[in-house]
């Protein structure tokens, strides 16, 4: 049985090895989007002029009058103190192609005092690299490694990563298993023994166990990263699980993930799970606009009592859904990573479809809606970012430790085959 652990461990390392690196990578440095952002680009998000914003619709409203390839999908209501309002648009079908336009940019950036127009760019684009989108390119290549539309979609590169991630969400328990001391161990030849780690001294499970979470000092590059393989997978084990599953859940959350929760749990469907999405270049054209879906959210919100004001609207193309969200501009990137209160609205009638509330519903509503918290480390504030910014470097560094450790056992059984070869050679009259 550990035989089989062992071909399973290695090839589902080999499978993921590369993708685990850059996503770790990539996740280290994600976890301060926002921040690094408005870093690299004040250009974009800093405000230049100061006095009463002006009505953010009706700056929506001008931007797509000078832009008429686009249309706005989502705006901010408010922005906050001395920021820009980031309106995220979407090209319009070319009625000569049947395609839609490709006008090099999906976000804007408006002074809400002034109107005026301080910068555009393409979020995620692939080249060239700039601080414009720097971080939405590792961002993007994070969850899709920016693969092309191929076949009417453009999700390859999400489903390739939520199979990566389930393969690894599989691997932490074959991973943990190999950790244990074996009952016994089959003769080995001299190069099979220095390709691996020496039987543990001792009487007992722990006694024998403990060297899996020790890293030896002294002992040469191979022991080094043997070690630190094997002892940092089992110290950072559960927020490992935890990052694999999560990525899992996120990446095949339609296909996969909520399928399965609907079987053996008491989930609600949001209005997006009782809809099939629309080709990319067939969106669904709303019947009523931003300003209508807005009003119909206010009341029902003020028909609720809710404190928090609308904060933002945005139009689905895909699924022909408005969705308006409820809070306060300091807190536009939502309450632990769960997002804020929200109304969804069909783009063709204006019929009511439902809601999100944070933290609200059955046990199995609260873990779906925990899943981004999780991965992304929100759900602990400040602390919870910075522990998920170290993690991505763990799991670069135990990408980058499995790869070695295989090359060298392989290089190892390579030698020792070849010498038996030899040997069967001499014996051979």
């Amino acid at each position: 049985m550990r035989a089989a652990f062992v071909l399973l461990h290695r090839w589902a390392g080999l499978f993921m090895a590369a993708f685990l690196f850059l996503a770790g990578l990539t996740g280290a440095v994600i976890s301060w989007d926002h921040e690094l952002d408005e870093w690299l680009n004040p250009q974009l998000t800093a405000a230049r002029a100061s006095g009463p914003a002006r009505d953010a619709l009706a700056l929506a409203a001008e931007l797509e009058a000078r832009h008429p390839q686009v249309e706005v999908t989502s705006t901010p209501l408010a922005a906050e103190p001395r920021h820009t309002l980031a309106f995220w648009v979407e090209p319009r079908v070319n009625p000569q192609t049947g395609r839609l336009f490709e006008p090099g940019f999906n976000q804007v950036f408006v002074d809400p005092a002034t109107g005026e127009e301080q910068g555009k760019r393409e979020w995620g684009a692939v080249w060239p690299i700039r601080a414009e989108n720097f971080v939405s390119f590792l961002y993007k290549l994070h969850f899709s490694l920016h693969l092309p539309e191929m076949g009417g979609s453009d999700r390859w590169g999400i489903w390739l990563l939520g199979v990566v991630a389930l393969v690894w969400t599989l691997d932490c328990f074959t991973g943990a298993v190999l950790t244990l001391p074996a009952r016994r161990r089959p003769k080995r030849s001299a190069d099979d023994a220095a390709a691996d780690e020496p039987a543990p001294a001792g009487r007992g499970f722990w006694p024998r166990w403990r060297p899996s979470w020790q890293v030896r000092r002294g002992g040469g590059a191979y022991k080094l990263n043997f070690d630190l393989h094997r002892a940092g997978s089992l110290w950072t084990w559960a927020l490992l699980f935890i990052l694999a599953f999560t990525a899992f859940s996120l990446n095949l959350y339609r296909e996969v993930f909520f399928p399965a929760m609907s079987l053996v749990s008491d989930v609600t469907p949001s209005p997006f799970d009782l809809r099939q999405p629309n080709a990319p270049h067939q969106p669904i054209a709303a019947r009523i606009d931003l300003r209508e879906a807005l009003a119909l959210a206010r009341d029902e919100a003020q028909r609720r009592g809710w404190a928090e004001p609308a904060g933002s609207i945005f139009y689905s193309r895909e699924f022909g859904i408005y969705g308006v969200q409820f809070f306060h501009p300091e807190e536009g990137h939502g309450a632990g990573g769960v997002g804020h209160k929200r109304l969804y609205y069909d783009g063709v009638d204006g019929r009511y479809l439902g809601d999100r509330i944070p933290w609200r519903g059955s046990a199995a509503d609260i873990f779906v809606q925990a899943q981004f918290p999780l991965h992304s480390g929100r759900i602990l504030g400040l602390p919870g970012r910075i522990l998920i910014s170290a993690m991505g470097l763990v799991v670069a560094m135990l990408s980058a430790t499995g790869i070695y450790v295989w090359w060298k056992k392989r290089a190892a059984r390579r030698r020792s085959a070849a010498r038996r070869r030899e040997t069967m050679g001499l014996q051979t009259p």
